[in-house]
């Protein structure tokens, strides 16, 4: 620690202060995550700077070689109750908090002696790691929320007047190099004002993190709800050209739309690119088989599973190829050669899957546009992540209907019972419907679909629009798909209408959640037609 305090005299300290650069004399460095933190110390060290640090990062700086004053030395108070106090301490804020164009405040440092610290870098204990595994027990937790270190954030950027604030690594390159300008160890106002945006907003995601933890804890829908996100990349446009977008995270969650995933070419991802890579995820990992899933305007447009990907894609293809043109696929095996040859005689907007060939990524890399997405593993959905829909002034916010369900939970509700052709039919095209815009019709046929009719405002609609895709599509080989296909339906039939339009086309086997008041109607009209009904108990609207 330096003998003189010559520097808190006010003249000196509004020299150097104000709106303009602030000179760095004096820096705290104590920090949870020691990435490139010696270097910046070095780099600091090298300038003149005087360093002040606690408990382990003071360990690392020391033997680096750096010489280090402990903040136990600067405030005259060793830390207490095993380390949980050792920074909350007036010397030490004072140092931090004082305003350098304020006389009064100067006067009364260099009256107790205190030394300005003019740099405050400080990262926070791993609360958000900590809590992210499925063993970690409460007081753990606990243990791992941080208090002097937000206090001292908050404190220097509050004061970024005159006063740095480094909260995260990545910064520490930029601050260097401006530090190191004509080795005058000077920062400009604007970075000081971009590192306090920067430290609150740090400090808001770190308090949203243990207020959603408890909140979680106690309720699924707490009466406070502190939710923080952070930019995860800037979009190409919004929902159209002239909308700017971008893409952030919740804070903290272990999965979201781009985990686990590896971009190898192409343009930026668009705003509706992220929304039907998600659907189109989503549902391709419903499926174990080799599955190839293709979305268009946030709905399926050809689902299938093959014995090999390449069956599935051509399956899933066939099902509406004008609507898959331009659209988004999602596979759940790597992509070979001949599989990238179908996609490059095409316009594929984005492909994701978990691993490709080399001759299919130069196949594929042949056109400047695709965005092709490597999965490197499945996304697993964090415990307690909800549903979240923006409204004018709120959100709504319910539970993640994600849950399959099971067989062993339906229930074959006419005379005529399905056979195992027609189970697996069924629950096929089941798995799809549930990821289908409301009204949602899905038609299926060994384990493709071949007709989805979405986002009508009439059910019978929704069947009147998946049979004619599938007349659309396939012509004259349509009646022969049609023929002992399965349609699923996401809603209960309110009338008889509906399923009666789909066995004209062909249909033989129907799943439905069942519940109308006249689902004896409808059970009836199929009993007539020899046509087997399994209701699902389980609606799955998708608005």
């Amino acid at each position: 620690m330096s003998d003189t305090t010559a520097d808190t005299s006010s003249d000196a300290a509004s020299a150097d202060s104000g709106l303009g650069a602030i000179r760095v004399r004096r820096a705290l460095i104590s920090v949870s995550d020691k990435t490139g933190v010696v270097d910046f110390a070095k780099t600091l060290a090298g300038l003149g700077v005087e360093i002040l640090s606690t408990g382990g990062t003071a360990s690392a700086l020391r033997e680096a070689g750096l010489e280090v004053t402990d903040v136990s030395a600067f405030t005259g108070q060793e830390e207490i109750l095993d380390g949980r106090v050792k920074t909350l301490h007036p010397r030490l804020h004072a140092a931090i908090l004082a305003r350098r164009d304020d006389p009064a405040h100067m006067d009364t440092l260099a009256a107790e002696g205190i030394e300005p610290i003019d740099l405050v870098a400080v990262n926070l204990y791993p609360f958000e790691q900590t809590v992210a595994r499925d063993d970690v027990d409460e007081r753990t937790a606990i243990e791992n929320i941080d208090i002097g270190g937000p206090t001292m954030i908050r404190a220097a950027a509050k004061n970024h007047e005159g006063v740095a604030v480094v909260v995260k690594p990545e910064a520490y390159d930029a601050v260097c190099a401006e530090l190191e300008v004509d080795g005058a160890a000077l920062l400009s106002a604007t970075t000081r004002h971009w590192l306090a945006n920067e430290a609150f907003a740090q400090t808001a995601r770190y308090d949203a993190a243990i207020s959603r933890w408890f909140g979680m804890s106690y309720e699924d829908f707490p009466e406070h709800l502190a939710i923080a996100y952070e930019k995860e990349l800037d979009l190409s446009y919004g929902e159209n050209p002239h909308q700017r977008a971008a893409l952030y995270s919740e804070a903290g969650a272990r999965s979201h739309i781009l985990s686990c995933v590896q971009k190898l070419h192409g343009k930026a991802l668009s705003f509706n690119n992220v929304l039907d890579l998600d659907a189109a995820r989503s549902l391709c990992a419903d499926f174990e088989p080799p599955a190839c899933v293709i979305v268009k305007h946030n709905n399926p447009c050809g689902v299938a599973i093959g014995g090999n990907l390449g069956e599935a894609h051509r399956k899933a293809r066939a099902c509406d190829p004008m609507s898959a043109y331009g659209g988004v696929l999602a596979f759940n095996r790597p992509i070979d050669k001949k599989i990238a040859e179908e996609l490059h005689a095409t316009f594929v907007e984005v492909v994701i899957a978990p691993g490709y060939s080399d001759e299919a990524l130069a196949i594929l890399q042949q056109k400047e546009p695709i965005r092709i997405l490597n999965e490197e593993e499945k996304r697993v959905r964090d415990r307690g992540e909800r549903d979240v829909k923006k409204v004018l002034g709120g959100v709504l916010i319910q539970e993640l209907d994600d849950q399959p369900d099971l067989r062993e939970s339906m229930e074959a509700v006419t005379q005529t019972k399905p056979t195992e052709a027609q189970w697996d039919d069924m629950l096929f095209a089941w798995t799809v419907c549930r990821r289908v815009r409301s009204n949602a019709i899905v038609i299926a046929k060994d384990g493709a679909t071949v007709g989805i009719g979405a986002g009508q405002m009439s059910r019978v609609d929704s069947v009147r629009l998946a049979v004619e895709k599938c007349r659309e599509a396939f012509g004259e080989a349509a009646a022969d798909l049609l023929a002992n296909s399965a349609l699923a339906s996401d809603a209960y039939f309110p009338f008889a209408d509906g399923p009666e339009l789909g066995i004209q086309a062909g249909v033989t086997s129907v799943i439905q959640p069942g519940g109308s008041i006249r689902d004896d109607e409808v059970v009836a009209a199929c009993d007539a037609l020899d046509v087997a009904m399994v209701f699902t108990r389980h609606r799955h609207f998708r608005h």
